[in-house]
């Protein structure tokens, strides 16, 4: 299916907002392994440079380093693009708590740049990374894309506000958006260092470093952990529909199934002790839980499967297979 997508792109520019990320390095490989022009544009703030190093000299890749917070560079991304995919962002919730200022800026102000000069240089279509913390206070599971709380965090904040303005440039530009609600992504270039780094490779580079892992509360909170490739499948599916009701619409980005914190780690210390047996004698340690944060996070896909036909592939399993054997590959 997704071969199919990516035909229907051959011919188009698509602008990559923070490329040099996790999920856009994933996104760049899946589009320039099939002939289709990338433009990437990023700060290298929380990008890495080794993300993109093996694109750096193929034809249909240009990279321009440049800030979401400056609009002219906006402008120059966007020159002659047909599509924009925006990843760029300052995520996680401890870091905007620490610097809410910052997070504004590049969430909510550099959100607002790209919307502008992508509707200023006639973009199609405007994919964005928008986030399940806009879920908030809402306790209810599985979380359905209609129905949100109060935000819990600064982060969360701006990703709503993304929402809000991408809403409101349909209704008053008729500029063309969809965004994404990713839930826990994971998988191969998620960096695993750095005081904001994701459970899952975080853990991994401590188990292979032989530490003990650290749980925040007992383990019994949950996440919708999914899988890079089903996010890269979301993206084309956004990027592609033909179908009218799709767009200007938020999706939650998931698998549909959630994993406590606890079964996380034994899962990763079952896989990794395939390629190291003395792994799964670690133990792991446990703090309190971390401000912000909610207790359980489970999506509905059923509005994705509905509108975009997505169907996820990797399953918490599936996904965590292939991100340890790369894992172990790239940082053992």
């Amino acid at each position: 299916m997704s071969q199919q997508l990516l035909k229907t792109l051959l011919g188009s520019k698509i602008l990559i907002t923070g490329g040099a990320g996790f999920i856009g390095s994933n996104l760049i490989e899946t589009l320039v392994a099939h002939n289709i022009n990338v433009v990437c544009l990023d700060n290298f703030s929380t990008g890495k440079r080794e993300n993109i190093e093996a694109f750096l000299k193929l034809p249909n890749f240009k990279l321009i380093e440049g800030d979401i917070r400056q609009l002219d560079d906006c402008r120059k991304a966007c020159k002659g693009v047909s599509y924009v995919l925006h990843e760029a962002a300052l995520g996680s919730v401890p870091r905007s708590i620490n610097d809410p200022i910052t997070t504004n800026d590049v969430n909510v102000s550099g959100f607002l740049n790209m919307l502008v000069a992508a509707r200023d240089a006639g973009v199609k279509r405007f994919v964005y990374a928008a986030s399940s913390s806009t879920y908030g206070d809402h306790e209810a599971l599985p979380k359905v894309e209609e129905t949100i709380g109060k935000p819990l965090s600064p982060y969360a904040i701006t990703k709503y506000v993304n929402e809000l303005y991408a809403d409101i440039f349909h209704t008053t530009y008729n500029f063309d958006s969809i965004g994404l609600r990713y839930f826990n992504v994971f998988g191969k270039r998620q960096d695993p260092n750095g005081a904001y780094a994701a459970v899952i490779p975080k853990f991994v580079q401590q188990f292979i470093n032989h530490e003990s892992p650290v749980i925040n509360g007992d383990g019994s909170y949950s996440r919708d952990f999914t899988y890079i490739d089903n996010v890269v499948q979301m993206n084309l599916l956004a990027l592609t529909t033909e179908n009218p009701e799709a767009l200007n619409q938020v999706y939650n980005t998931a698998y549909g199934d959630r994993t406590t914190l606890k079964e996380l780690a034994n899962l990763l210390k079952t896989y990794l002790a395939e390629f190291d047996a003395s792994i799964k004698d670690i133990d792991i340690k446990h703090r309190e839980n971390r401000v912000g944060d909610i207790p359980h996070s489970l999506a509905s896909i059923e509005k994705a499967k509905r509108l975009l036909n997505y169907n996820p592939k990797y399953n918490i399993s599936a996904g965590l297979k292939e991100a340890v054997a790369w894992y172990w590959k790239n940082i053992s």
